[in-house]
This record gives C-alpha cells, sequence and structure tokens, in this order.
C-alpha cells in the first residue's frame, strides 16, 4: 500500500521519528548511500508532503495508515498553529513539526508513535 502514497522503495529506507519539546523531526534516509535514485525520490516526496502538511492536508498519512489514525485529526484541524519545514540530508531528507500548543504538541506525538508502530521495521524512534 505504501507505494500508493511513497514513491522510493520502502524496503531501500528507514524513517526516523524524533519527538521533541516542540513537536518532532521525521527523517527518512537510504539505507545504501550510493543509492542517489532512492535519495532523489525521498527528497521530491517529503518535500511535497511538507507543503501539504503545512496547508493541513494530511490525507496521504490518511491513505496509508487509515483516517482515525492519531493525532490526525487534531493536525488536519489546526494547521496554522504548526510550523512544518522541509530540509535535505546527505541520505535524504527530513521534515521539522513545531508547534507552541500543549494539545498539538501531543497529537503530533501520538501520530508520530502511530507510525513508528506500523513501519515496523522499516522505522526507528531517535
Amino acid at each position: 500500500m505504501s507505494h500508493g502514497v511513497m514513491p522510493f522503495d520502502v524496503s531501500k529506507t528507514i524513517h526516523i521519528f524524533r519527538m521533541t519539546e516542540s513537536g518532532g523531526v521525521e527523517r527518512i534516509l537510504v539505507r545504501d548511500r550510493r543509492d542517489a535514485d532512492q535519495v532523489a525520490l525521498i527528497r521530491h516526496h517529503l518535500e511535497h508532503e511538507a507543503g501539504r502538511f503545512q496547508r493541513g492536508d494530511y490525507s496521504d498519512p490518511a491513505k496509508l495508515h487509515g483516517s482515525d489514525m492519531p493525532g490526525l485529526k487534531e493536525l488536519e484541524a489546526s494547521a496554522s498553529q504548526i510550523g512544518v519545514s522541509y530540509s535535505e540530508l546527505p541520505e535524504g531528507a527530513q521534515i521539522t513539526f513545531k508547534t507552541n500548543s500543549l494539545r498539538l504538541l501531543t497529537a503530533i506525538h501520538r501520530w508520530f508513535g502511530a507510525q513508528l508502530s506500523e513501519h515496523g521495521a522499516d522505522a526507528r524512534a531517535e
């Protein structure tokens, strides 16, 4: 099902979720740093997703994990209170989420936890 949402090969990547005091950071990195094609696909996807998240469009995670995913409805409804930024990394890219709202901080952390659980061996917490 991830192929309909993520253009890269999930088995060739690792999703890393770091919960922070102001939100969190989601990184997607290639397992083989020489895989330039996968790096390009990761970057394109995350840059696109960061723009959508900033507008409150979390439809791709909903397609992948279900619309009842923990934290998702709160993130969609209050997107203007969440800063979302994209940056490239040598082996992929990352999206940073920041908020001053305790309610939204909790939603981000719940959302990250759900993704960690569902991605299984292709994800880890940091």
